[in-house]
């Protein structure tokens, strides 16, 4: 069993950043790839980006790349998304979610992929 707590949401004016974390807890973090995704209201829950679970490879939305940084610390059981130049269209609850297995992180970008889910932190960016 993983549990999965993210912080680091807010409210943030259009170019500005913000930098999510996502908890997980167990001894087995190492184990899982990891994804950041996200749902706009009225709208189906989107991929972000995703890291394998040696933290070798990533792996981005279109819309993220150059923006959105995604990194793992796995002594400290947590991955990140670092996001910069943040827009309006930006605006979602983000959330984490975890993978059992050594996938690249290509084959991380389906909600399927995932057997755990952490329960959001809103974003918000203002224009």
């Amino acid at each position: 069993q993983v549990q999965l707590v993210e912080s680091g949401g807010g409210l943030v004016q259009a170019g500005g950043s913000l930098r999510l974390s996502c908890a997980a807890s167990g001894r087995t973090f190492s184990n899982y790839g990891m994804g950041w995704f996200r749902q706009a209201p009225g709208k189906e829950r989107e991929f972000v980006a995703s890291i394998s679970a040696t933290g070798k490879s990533t792996f981005y939305v279109d819309s993220g790349k150059g923006r959105f940084t995604i990194s793992r610390d796995n002594a400290k059981n947590t991955v990140y998304l670092q996001m910069n130049n943040l827009k309006p269209e930006d605006t979602a609850v983000y959330s984490c979610a975890a993978a059992w297995g050594f996938y690249g992180a290509n084959m991380l970008i389906g909600a399927e992929r995932y057997n755990y889910w952490g329960q959001g932190t809103q974003v918000t960016v203002s224009s």
